[in-house]
Parts: C-alpha cells; structure tokens; sequence
C-alpha cells in the first residue's frame, strides 16, 4: 500500500514569502540542506536533544531558509480547507505506519508472553543438537525477530544463550552473534518493524514489495554474519556473565509477577511450535500474496479477496485476533488480560511512532521548498546510481548519530525525489529502501543504545565489542547493501 506524502504541499519552487530567505536558486536551496542535516547532527549529538523535537526543529528551520512562508508551514489561525505542510507530512506518513506498528507490536507481545520464543529455541536446540546450538540460536532470533523489537528480542531470548553457554562450555559469543544477527536483520530489513514500515510509507512502496526484497537481501546478510559469528567466537572468549544470569531470574520472576497481577497465569503446557509459525506467517504471506494478486492476475472477485485479506491493515489484524484465541483465550486467558498486554506493549511505540512523523515532515518540508529538487539535480550530477547514494547517505548518517531510524526516515526525505522523477519500478523502490536500511545499521558503536544493551546483556567488554557486535553489524550491512546493489542491476 502506498500513502502519498505531503500531498497538500505545494511542489512548485518555494516562494519568496519566506523569513529568512537570503538568496536564490540551487545553490541557496543545498547551502540550506547542508546546515539542515549539520543543525539536525548538532542537536542530537551535542545538545542530546530528542530526536522528535530536533528533526521537528530542523524542518521549520529549513522550510524558513528555504523560502517557506509562515503559512505554508503551519496553515492559519483561522478555519481553512488547505493543509499545511506539517500537518501533511506528520499524516501522510503515520497514517500508514502508525497502523502497522501498533498491530505488529501487540502481536509480538502475545507471542512473547505466551512463551512462543522459549518454544521455537528449545525446539530447534533439540533439532540442531549440542554442536550447532549456534545455529540454532542464530534461527530463533531470525524467526522471532519478525514480531517483536530488536531490544525486546534480547530481554526474552538471553537467558536461552545464557543456558546454552554454559552447557556447551564456550564462548558467550558463538551462540548470542548469531542471535544478534538474526535479530538485526529482521529489524533493519523486515515489516513490521518501523524503519521497512517507514521507508516503505515515505517512498510508497507496497509491503509485499519491502517483505520479498527484505528476504532476497537479507538472508544472504545474514549468513555473512552467522560465518563472521563463526570465526571471531572462536578468537576472544567471553564468559557467561553470572550476574546476568542472577538479573535476568529476578527478571523472570518479575515479569511472571506482573503477568499473575494482569491475570495472565503463568503457562502449564508449551504452545504449539506449529501455532507460533503459523502466527508469524500468516501476515507475512497474506501480504505478498496480495502484492502479487495484482501482478498476475486479471480484476476479478478472487483478486479483490487477496487484495483485501493481503491489506497490511487487515492481514495483521487477522493474525493479532487468532493469536488471542489461540494463545490467550484457548489457553484460560481473561479478556481483561489480553487487553492488559497488549496497552503496555504499546507503551515503548510512541517515541518511535513520533520520530517516524517528524521524520515525515522533514520530507514534506523538503518536497514542498524546492530543497529536495536542488538535491536531486545535484545528485543526478554526481553520476552515482541512486541506490548507493541511499547507502551511503543512510550510513553516514547513522555513523553520526547513532538512531537507525532517524537515519532511515531523514535518508527517505532526501533520496525521494530521485525516485519520483523516473518511472522505477515497486521493485527497485523496494531495493532503495533496503540500501537504506542497510545503511542505519552500518558500525553501531557507543553512540547507539544497542551497542550497550548487547555489552550489558552479554558481558562483554566495550573494546570487545567493538571487535564483535560492531564488526558484526558492519557486515550485514555491506552484504545486505551488496545484493540490493547487485539486484537492482536486474530489477
């Protein structure tokens, strides 16, 4: 599905009505750009503001210099049918994503919750075997990774590496990169996560288009890590961290007390390794069957039933309702406790859903002054394909900053206009978008939250992992960007 962005904004050259407006033309426009995306570092970086209220900051800012009036910008005082482009660019995108997120999020908690992630690791431990408990870890953080966030990903499954370790008397290492990779790469490249979610609504590209080329990228990605996994677990030894394992019973028990207070009783009988996949899929493949429904086949009734089940509104929702009879109500859940879970998940979006906005009026900010056209005539200029322009920008910025997703939605802003002026295709959009997500995951290290989540969790040292988890990282990028890059080519 697409949503258009800003679609109220004007896109003609901006008008001279602006305040702060000192010269014209293209070189006024990218000398306005530059100071946008140096402001935007600044107060991130140094004056550690929020990154909602910095970019919401940074696109008055610009549509000022840039030649935006007051009106333009924020509409007027009085009652009037004309948008501003604020409010077009915070709807235009949260209209689309908002939705997604939120029922991916609730889903994600059920499955949590029920003890879905417990399941699949034992399940694939007891398949694998002792030798290949890497491998195995690897696969559950890449099939778990679908529903929930990278960071709740490692608060539920890093006591299964922690148990995993110790049996096999190892490094922690060779058994959480992997898991890491696998979560990683759901995160950066998979819907409904909210960077693919957010591309997908700011370049308007369809999900089953982000779900296939996520795949195609990142599963070579993956494997890349997995093999880097291999090697350097083998090289520096890391032992389990004894405190970590105390933190996360405490934890444990914690959290079953919170689940008995909400009226969730802590589970007798394991659910259903087949329910947990069916759950994950379900979504998954009703999305892409709708996406290419509308390829393969001709208007038809049989048509319009993919197409409104492979609705990412719908097909969710299906899957969040059979997961709260089949994990929730089936299994002695109240009504009173499904809803319970599902309002705390929803708890961590709202930041995440307000950067995603902002990020959507910086875009709208971009189309509607005239910026976002100087970029794309100078970039043209450059003789760089677009998709290693999206690359390289994603990454630089995330290098700066650290926020993958501010990475991602201020990338989309500025890379737009170069997609909108040829006629691409769904496909390579797709494949832009996974350039992106490539890039914001590119060195995490100590100005990124995860980077200390995976040292605390895991107890490794900081030099450490700056040797492991930021390597790691490195790698899924380069080879996710890599077959995109090589993709596209075709596409």
């Amino acid at each position: 599905m697409s949503v258009p962005l800003a679609a109220s904004a004007p896109a003609a050259p901006p008008h001279t009505g602006g305040l702060l407006l000192l010269f014209d033309g293209t070189p006024a426009l990218l000398t306005v750009a530059a100071l946008g995306i140096a402001l935007l570092l600044f107060l991130i970086i140094k004056v550690r503001l929020q990154p909602f209220v910095a970019l919401l900051a940074v696109s008055i800012a610009v549509g000022l210099l840039a030649g935006l009036s007051v009106t333009e910008l924020f509409g007027t005082v009085q009652r009037s049918d004309a948008v501003s482009t604020i409010e077009s660019g915070m709807g235009g995108i949260l209209g689309h994503v908002a939705i997604i997120i939120g029922l991916g999020t609730m889903l994600g908690a059920i499955l949590e919750v029920s003890g879905g992630a417990e399941v699949l690791a034992g399940r694939l431990l007891g398949l694998f075997g002792e030798e290949r408990a890497p491998l195995a870890m690897g696969l559950t953080g890449l099939i778990f990774g679908i529903p929930v966030f990278f960071d709740v990903g490692i608060f539920v499954l890093a006591p299964l590496v922690y148990a995993a370790a110790k049996r096999g008397g190892k490094s922690i290492l060779l058994y959480c990169l992997p898991l890491l990779a696998g979560l990683s790469m759901t995160h950066a490249f998979l819907p409904p996560h909210p960077g693919p979610v957010a591309a997908a609504g700011l370049l308007h590209v369809q999900l089953g288009w982000v779900i296939l080329m996520g795949v195609v990228c990142g599963i070579p990605a993956v494997l890349a890590a997995w093999a880097y996994s291999a090697w350097v677990g083998k090289r520096i030894f890391v032992a389990v961290p004894q405190d970590m394992v105390e933190a996360a019973e405490e934890a444990r028990q914690a959290v079953v007390a919170e689940q008995r207070a909400q009226g969730v009783e802590p589970r007798e009988k394991p659910v259903p390794l087949a329910t947990v996949l069916a759950l994950i899929g379900t979504p998954l493949v009703l999305i892409l069957a709708a996406t290419f429904s509308s390829i393969a086949l001709d208007p038809s009734p049989a048509r319009s039933v993919l197409e409104f089940f492979g609705h990412p509104f719908v097909a969710l929702t299906l899957a969040l309702l059979l997961a709260y009879y089949l994990l929730g109500i089936r299994r002695g859940w109240s009504r009173k406790s499904l809803e319970s879970v599902s309002t705390s998940s929803l708890k961590p979006v709202g930041n995440i859903l307000l950067v995603v906005g902002a990020g959507g009026v910086f875009g709208a900010v971009l189309k509607a002054s005239g910026v976002a056209q100087a970029l794309s005539d100078t970039f043209h200029g450059v003789g760089l394909p677009v998709i290693v322009l999206a690359y390289l920008i994603s990454l630089v910025l995330r290098v700066a900053q650290g926020s993958a997703t501010v990475a991602i939605v201020t990338t989309a802003g500025i890379v737009a206009p170069l997609l909108t002026e040829g006629h691409h295709s769904q496909a390579f959009v797709a494949l832009v978008i996974m350039a992106i997500s490539a890039g914001s995951i590119f060195a995490s290290h100590v100005n990124d939250g995860g980077f200390w989540m995976v040292a605390k969790y895991f107890g490794i040292s900081e030099r450490d992992t700056l040797k492991t988890w930021t390597v790691l990282e490195s790698v899924l990028s380069v080879a996710g960007f890599a077959v995109a890059a090589v993709v596209s080519v075709f596409v």
